[in-house]
């Protein structure tokens, strides 16, 4: 018996988990419009050298506005650039307005010498959302999913929307590092937030159809930015709706599993109540008593008094094997899906429609996903999914420059691909750490998809060695990846691990390594608390 048996009694998936899963997703709309939003704020518009009129180079040489005159001109700036050197644009930048009216490229003239700072900005973007995932991962597991994730929505919409008052490119980047910081913390305490509150046989169709959000989204992005095209507009509307998430937050339901391993049992109980109520069993608020609460997790609550920290997730045998394995994972799944969906203007097709077919191509991708979650398994979709992205990249690279079309729709196969491997692994994630340290160790791994993201943009550098460089490198990522992953355990249809012991006995070949692993965790909890039998119970005695 365990909370799954518990959340069976309460109503399973119900009424309040449709509307709290919904109510978690719906933010998802916009997360894409962070992660891809330099696409569009940071689109590179067409431009040229400003050609001056009469009177600044009559004011510029020292001629009066009557002498200046066609031949002056050519002697002046000469037509025949042939046997001269390339130099600045001596009267600044003239921008094409087509395709955009203003980007932070044409803002801050980000061209020529200064144009590595377009790539640059959205790898201080990622950096921040890499910080988020190693700050706020070990919070939430101290402070509680809900109280991170509010705290997250209000740090998204104040700085995001600010950032559309940049008044120079440092601010600018400043902004967009603590917005990553924001994204990392309401990505990770939404999906614990989900899969805490859900049946062990509904986390596979609820984790996919949640993750359509987000695909979803990447269409309302092009459709925002086309609409728009200024980024101090799109950067408003892509932020300010997270006030409105914000506020109606409140209403979300604390995890009770992380309240009953924190010593918190009776507003877990209370929440428990809650969710009987709105599901419509009424009658199991009575039958639900804390002494039924704690009997249910009492191997739980036992195991999770020492203290953990990041060191936990190596330190045993599985966790360490579950941890670097996953670290592999994240990186090589971020390093390729970024690599292949933060260069869209590449492709010679408008960047708008661009956007849209990338986004329109998760759908299929996800839906093969979620049958494969369902029926072959989180290893063997996590494994396929990679290996597959792999083929797709390395094919691109065998195919010549000029069939436009053909490139095309590999790169959006493999970008399919790799975001089904995002959405099997933040479910994989989530099912193969325990309770007790879950958002610890899905800030760690994410952590290396935060490095992933990172240096994505950073290898597009390596097409002036050889053109195929790039794909070799994304591609060769990614099949390392797809073989380590089937070295994870598999979770299909088994109930979340609540503690370290949880993981050892479930996945260890050696069944006594997991008994002691229990062994050690009470054992930690007697030297800490102080026990003693009385009449068959173990009761706690505070140390003082």
């Amino acid at each position: 018996m365990g909370f799954a048996d518990l959340l069976n009694e309460v109503g399973g998936f119900g009424r309040f988990q449709l509307i709290h899963v919904t109510l978690l997703s719906i933010p998802g709309l916009l997360m894409a419009s962070q992660n891809l939003l330099n696409n569009f704020t940071a689109g590179m518009p067409g431009h040229h050298c400003t050609i001056p009129n009469r009177t600044s180079i009559a004011s510029s040489h020292n001629f009066s506005l009557s002498e200046v005159d066609d031949s002056n001109i050519s002697a002046i700036r000469p037509t025949n650039f042939t046997d001269f050197e390339t130099e600045m644009c001596l009267d600044g930048w003239t921008y094409d307005k087509t395709e955009f009216l203003s980007t932070i490229v044409s803002e801050w003239d980000l061209v020529c010498t200064l144009r590595p700072l377009k790539q640059m900005s959205q790898t201080i973007y990622m950096g921040g959302v890499l910080s988020g995932a190693i700050i706020f991962g070990g919070l939430s597991d101290r402070f509680g999913r809900k109280a991170l994730l509010i705290w997250s929505y209000f740090q998204l919409a104040t700085l995001g929307t600010c950032t559309a008052f940049s008044p120079s490119y440092v601010t600018y980047c400043v902004l967009r590092f603590m917005t990553g910081m924001a994204v990392s913390g309401v990505i990770l305490n939404a999906v614990s937030l989900k899969v805490e509150w859900i049946p062990t046989k509904t986390r596979t169709l609820v984790g996919t159809l949640s993750s359509f959000f987000f695909t979803f989204g990447q269409m309302v992005l092009a459709g925002i930015a086309y609409s728009l095209r200024d980024w101090r507009k799109l950067q408003i509307a892509v932020c300010a709706p997270f006030f409105i998430f914000f506020l109606y937050s409140w209403w979300y339901s604390e995890s009770a599993r992380w309240l009953v391993l924190n010593r918190r049992s009776d507003e877990a109980l209370k929440h428990l109540h809650r969710v009987a109520k709105i599901n419509g069993k009424p009658e199991k608020i009575e039958k639900i008593t804390l002494e039924v609460l704690e009997s249910h997790m009492h191997k739980e609550i036992q195991s999770s008094k020492g203290t953990y920290t990041a060191y936990d997730l190596i330190r045993t045998v599985v966790m360490r094997r579950i941890s670097l394995c996953l670290m592999i994972v994240w990186f090589s799944t971020s390093f390729a899906y970024y690599g292949l969906a933060m260069d869209l203007q590449k492709f010679g097709v408008n960047i708008y429609l661009m956007q849209i077919i990338f986004g329109m191509v998760d759908f299929p991708a996800k839906l093969m996903a979620l049958g494969s979650l369902t029926f072959l398994g989180r290893r063997v979709t996590q494994g396929t999914c990679l290996l597959m992205s792999a083929v797709m990249i390395f094919a691109n690279i065998f195919v010549p420059t000029d069939m436009q079309s053909v490139r095309t729709t590999l790169a959006c196969l493999g970008k399919g691909f790799t975001s089904a491997s995002f959405t099997c692994v933040y479910l994989f994630t989530g099912e193969l750490y325990p309770t007790v340290i879950r958002q610890t160790g899905m800030g760690f791994v994410s952590t290396m998809a935060r490095i992933g993201s990172m240096a994505a943009p950073a290898v597009l550098i390596l097409d002036e060695v050889m053109p195929a460089l790039p794909s070799i490198v994304y591609g060769g990522a990614a099949v390392v990846a797809g073989i380590i992953a089937f070295f994870l355990p598999e979770t299909l249809n088994i109930p979340l691990p609540d503690t370290i012991g949880d993981v050892e006995e479930k996945w260890t070949k050696k069944k006594p390594n997991a008994e002691k692993q229990c062994e050690k965790e009470m054992e930690a909890f007697q030297k800490n608390e102080g026990v003693h039998e009385d009449d068959g119970k173990t009761i706690g005695l505070k140390v003082l």
